[in-house]
């Protein structure tokens, strides 16, 4: 792909797939699509790799600042990533606003889509602190986690799908609002018992054990290990496992975790029960974090976890202490969240899955501000 052809172009006309969305509220309606044309002026390159390229640019008939990204598309196949993204609606989730195809001089086909701006990925962001050699402000790292579990929540149980790639680089932030959505859909499948995945998924630092251990039926719980792995890497300024290779990476965990029982090497795949380990004395994870409050070794702890049935689904990660600072009403952080608006959860689609009986309770969790006195305790 020639990058400098694709931003020479002065003023760029398309005509385009508006993408609409029915709404939470009429769930149940197909999300609408109409031919329009737009246009837009020379875009700037943000980002490009295997995957592609992405650019910023400002879209003349609504005057409104969108990513573009464009990937080669198999003629074979679907592209699951738009299929994906066209499935999706939510404030923690990058948003499709356009879509069109386009061939280049030698026949190939490129899908390019339109999506919400964001200023920056998180991992640019805690480069920036790194930069300085300072820590990235621990509310800040509560803001992005407490979005990031919401959207996993959305994303787990609405559409059903597994992002299969939680890492900073697919996470944007906006610094000055500490806005958050999860984008880079190009891995996300809806995962069916009936029918065997790849392991081999996942950016290494951020795989969970049961992918090292090669298991093809897990369960949408690897984006949790991911995610723990993310916040711990924003606290300690550096990845919580960081091996040179698949095998490696294992050896690194088992540094920190222990050596998995036999019970938990069945839950992440039971071909593996009578391996012999190495017998490694673990660093813990409580030494690791020493100089964090105990709130957020209670967070990491409990999806940190061999086992991926003994990982926390992202909504009970939202009812833990941790969180309670963003939740305490009278403060700028409670403020910052009302705008924000990530406590206004959508009863029918984001708690649909949960039993009847206990929305009352789980809906006064999420909803209702704590005192002072109850996270000062």
């Amino acid at each position: 792909m020639d990058i400098q052809a694709y931003t020479n172009i002065a003023l760029v006309h398309k005509k385009v797939y508006k993408h609409e969305h029915a709404g939470n509220a009429d769930a149940d309606k197909k999300n609408s699509e109409e031919a329009v044309n737009i246009s837009y002026p020379t875009a700037e390159v943000v980002g490009h790799g295997s995957f592609g390229v992405v650019v910023t640019t400002v879209i003349n008939e609504t005057n409104q600042k969108v990513a573009i990204k464009k990937v080669l598309q198999d003629k074979r196949y679907k592209n699951r990533e738009l299929e994906t993204m066209k499935m999706l609606n939510h404030a923690n989730t990058i948003g499709l606003q356009y879509y069109f195809y386009e061939r280049d001089e030698e026949d190939e086909v490129y899908l390019n889509l339109v999506l919400d701006y964001m200023p920056q990925s998180l991992y640019q962001r805690l480069r920036h602190f790194i930069h300085l050699k300072t820590k990235m402000d621990r509310l800040e790292i509560k803001f992005y986690a407490y979005q990031l579990f919401r959207a996993l929540n959305y994303l787990h149980n609405v559409p059903q799908i597994c992002h299969r790639d939680i890492k900073p680089q697919n996470l944007l932030v906006d610094p000055k609002t500490f806005s958050f959505k999860i984008c880079d859909f190009g891995s996300a499948k809806c995962l069916k018992p009936d029918q065997p995945n790849v392991s081999y998924i996942c950016s290494r630092y951020y795989r969970a054990p049961e992918l090292m251990f090669g298991a093809t039926d897990y369960s949408n719980q690897i984006d949790v290990w991911s995610s723990a792995c993310v916040i711990t890497e924003l606290l300690l300024g550096k990845p919580l496992f960081s091996g040179e290779s698949g095998i490696d990476q294992l050896v690194e965990v088992i540094k920190i975790m222990g050596i998995p029982t036999k019970d938990e090497i069945s839950g992440m795949n039971p071909n593996y029960e009578d391996h012999i380990f190495p017998n490694i004395k673990p660093i813990t994870l409580a030494r690791v974090l020493k100089a964090e409050d105990p709130d957020v070794l209670e967070l990491l702890s409990k999806t940190l976890r061999y086992h991926p049935r003994e990982r926390l689904a992202p909504l009970q990660c939202l009812f833990l202490g941790y969180f309670d600072e963003i939740k305490c009403c009278g403060t700028d952080a409670y403020a910052k969240a009302q705008r924000l608006r990530i406590f206004d959860f959508d009863v029918q689609t984001e708690l649909g899955h949960m039993p009847p009986a206990e929305l009352p309770a789980i809906e006064a969790n999420l909803k209702h501000p704590v005192s002072k006195a109850s996270t000062s305790s």
